[in-house]
């Protein structure tokens, strides 16, 4: 496999950047007027006028178009995890830069006087996306890809660049770099595949196992359907399903004999021609992987936020459903077979409707689908009063199906209603009664002992499970997960149900009033929506189009919230009852927020590139119970019509300056919206 180069200067003028590698007889050009790509050998020369930027380039991340110019996207900044995986040096990345392609506009953007309102945001969506992101690159090794995939297509990979290989589930940065895929140069040693999700890899602290044997944890988010907790649910029409993540866990046991610890898999692969070695090569290493997945319901639904701290649950009965559910399931066959279903939701009050629509669902289809087993877990009442030891149930449950997988023969499929917190307690349960099965087969547990039983073991695997779930959940639900102190101390505690409080509490605010522009950055970055280059037809995306009344309610709340605290806090000059005072405000204070929880839709943060419209006033077959947020007329809520929704800019149905990718970020065809 090529490498990527790691170390690259970059050269700027004002016809083109040219990108030189540290160590190599080649360059990568982009020229500034045109956008084409050149891949020169021996390397371009560089002219006397060319500026050189200041910092070592650790990556391209690819090249994004805005309302105004194209930009390249370069790493600055990158930091080296402690311990190798395979033997590769993995990386997390930082620091990126926007540099506009466009000669007219300064490469550091310092002159803002050059920059629309409309590109200037479409910039700081970009940049908040780059800054708050988890990415992860190894220049080596595909860390986009399972172990088991690799070992099957191990000799196509030997002479493959990197970018040629990756999983395109998770080639993160796929839709940004296709320009320079897709340019027809030589690229393979500039185009890094970059991971959104989490990397692990910790020694293993056991006295019955050699040094340097290591376990691994590795989360892969699709870029498929990316998106917040609340703006992405269910299916779309192509089957991809939102926070959909691949979870492996890698067992890197270490054997001090030549040829390897008897029994485990990927033993005896060898060197190719190019003196690339592969993962597997090495004899002296037992490689164990074991492999789950997570994602949203394979149904159309949506919750819809209204202010309230229950969204409103909308489950959409289309024609089309079944079809995209077995679309959904025939991918995942195809990629793992057979497959395990687990689903954790309620079987009664807010979450019942939709656990007996998956239900009903998932019996008319797997009828058809032998190699597809549905599994209910009903996890809030099995493990009521906090009795978390229950989830063994489940594991009695689908024991043989979990030694099945534990010989890479299929996966399981978890989800709850976010597929976070559930979810992921779950998913660690399952992941430690498969490592122990594997460190019998290695002789690192004897029979009857436990990983729990091993203080420091547990410690690392309770740890490394507990911070991938925060992590996937700060990234979709804008917070650390719920129930993680079971996760890390094995047991559940008053003070981690006090910490889950506050957790929700932030995800509240987030998803109700900070998460519409969280959504565009995964919508422009995936390539959902490409803006046309044209800012000035693009306004609503910076101004607020709702009516005055709407717009002022907030400030007439803060403001009579303020004169009530004032009147119970600052001195008083006279002996004059404050009664009509203080009734006066709180009147005040109580019509604006009645106004505000009324119409509490319009006050919701909603992402303004994709509409959500469709979902918002769906009213068709299925199931909706409430219509909270719209106002006092539901008749004109469900028509849309709503005169406080109607002008609020995210939900208008005006033509956009996009073009959509109707099934999810990085697909052909585009759609435009008009």
């Amino acid at each position: 496999m090529r490498p990527v180069y790691d170390k690259l200067t970059l050269y700027i003028t004002n016809e083109a950047f040219t990108f030189i590698p540290d160590h190599g007889r080649d360059s990568l050009t982009i020229t500034r007027a045109t956008g084409q790509v050149a891949f020169e050998q021996p390397a371009a020369q560089i002219p006397r006028t060319a500026r050189r930027h200041p910092k070592t380039v650790h990556a391209i991340y690819g090249i994004i178009s805005l309302s105004q110019s194209e930009y390249l996207i370069i790493a600055t900044g990158r930091t080296l995890y402690p311990a190798p995986l395979l033997g590769h040096k993995v990386y997390r990345l930082h620091d990126f830069e926007l540099i506009p392609i466009n000669p007219l506009m300064s490469p550091d953007l310092t002159n803002n006087n050059q920059v629309h309102p409309v590109e200037a945001h479409l910039q700081a969506l970009v940049k908040s996306h780059l800054s708050n992101g988890v990415f992860w690159a190894s220049y080596t090794c595909d860390i986009t890809t399972r172990l088991q995939a690799q070992w099957e297509t191990r000799e196509q990979r030997a002479h493959s660049a990197l970018y040629e290989v990756a999983d395109d589930r998770f080639f993160w940065n796929k839709f940004p770099a296709s320009k320079l895929i897709e340019s027809g140069a030589n690229v393979g040693s500039y185009v890094l595949p970059i991971l959104y999700g989490t990397v692990s890899i910790h020694e293993i602290p056991l006295s019955s196992l050699p040094r340097k044997s290591y376990l691994a944890l590795i989360s892969r988010r699709s870029r498929y359907r990316a998106g917040t907790r609340y703006f992405r649910r269910g299916i779309d029409s192509e089957g991809h399903v939102a926070n959909f993540v691949e979870s492996e866990q890698i067992l890197l046991a270490k054997n001090e004999q030549e040829g390897g610890i008897p029994g485990s898999p990927f033993i005896g692969a060898h060197d190719f021609d190019d003196g690339w070695r592969d993962p597997f090569s090495d004899p002296t290493y037992a490689k164990l992987s074991f492999v789950q997945i997570r994602g949203s319901i394979p149904l159309f639904w949506a919750e819809i936020n209204t202010l309230r701290y229950k969204p409103d649950l909308v489950v959409m009965q289309l024609e089309e459903t079944m079809g995209v559910l077995r679309a959904h399931l025939d991918e995942q066959l195809k990629l793992y077979s057979p497959l395990d279903l687990i689903n954790l939701v309620n079987h009664k009050g807010h979450e019942g409707p939709i656990k007996e629509a998956y239900d009903k669902a998932m019996a008319e289809v797997s009828a058809t689908l032998p190699n597809v087993r549905y599994e209910y877990f009903d996890f809030h009442n099995e493990c009521k009063n906090m009795r978390w030891d229950r989830i063994s149930v489940l594991i009695d449950r689908i024991k043989d199906d979990i030694e099945r997988v534990g010989l890479q023969n299929g996966v399981l499929r978890t989800n709850c209603m976010d597929n976070l917190d559930r979810t992921n307690v779950v998913q660690a349960a399952l992941a430690k009664y498969v490592l122990q099965k594997q460190l019998y087969n290695i002789g690192g547990l004897v029979k009857g002992e436990g990983v729990d039983d091993n203080e420091a073991l547990s410690a690392v695997f309770r740890n490394m499970w507990a911070d991938h779930g925060d992590q996937i959940a700060r990234a979709y639900g804008g917070s650390g997960a719920l129930k993680s102190d079971f996760t890390r101390t094995n047991k559940r505690t008053r003070k981690g149900a006090v910490e889950d409080g506050v957790k929700s509490v932030l995800r509240y605010v987030k998803n109700n009033f900070l998460d519409g522009p969280r959504q565009d950055a995964f919508d422009l970055m995936t390539g959902v929506y490409v803006p046309r280059q044209n800012p000035s037809s693009a306004m609503f995306l910076v101004t607020d189009r709702r009516d005055v009344v709407t717009r002022s309610m907030p400030a007439v709340a803060g403001f009579s919230f303020f004169m009530i605290c004032a009147g119970l806090t600052l001195p008083r000059t006279s002996d004059y009852s404050l009664l009509y005072y203080f009734l006066l405000w709180f009147t005040w204070f109580l019509v604006a927020m009645t106004f505000i929880f009324v119409h509490g839709i319009c006050y919701v943060s909603w992402p303004r590139l994709v509409s959500v419209k469709d979902a918002v006033f769906y009213d068709g077959p299925g199931f909706r119970k409430y219509w909270h947020g719209m106002g006092l007329d539901t008749k004109k809520a469900k028509s849309g019509v709503n005169s406080g929704l109607e002008k609020a800019a995210l939900l208008k149905s005006k033509p956009m300056i996009m073009m959509e990718k109707w099934a999810g970020g990085g697909n052909d065809g585009d759609k435009r919206v008009d």
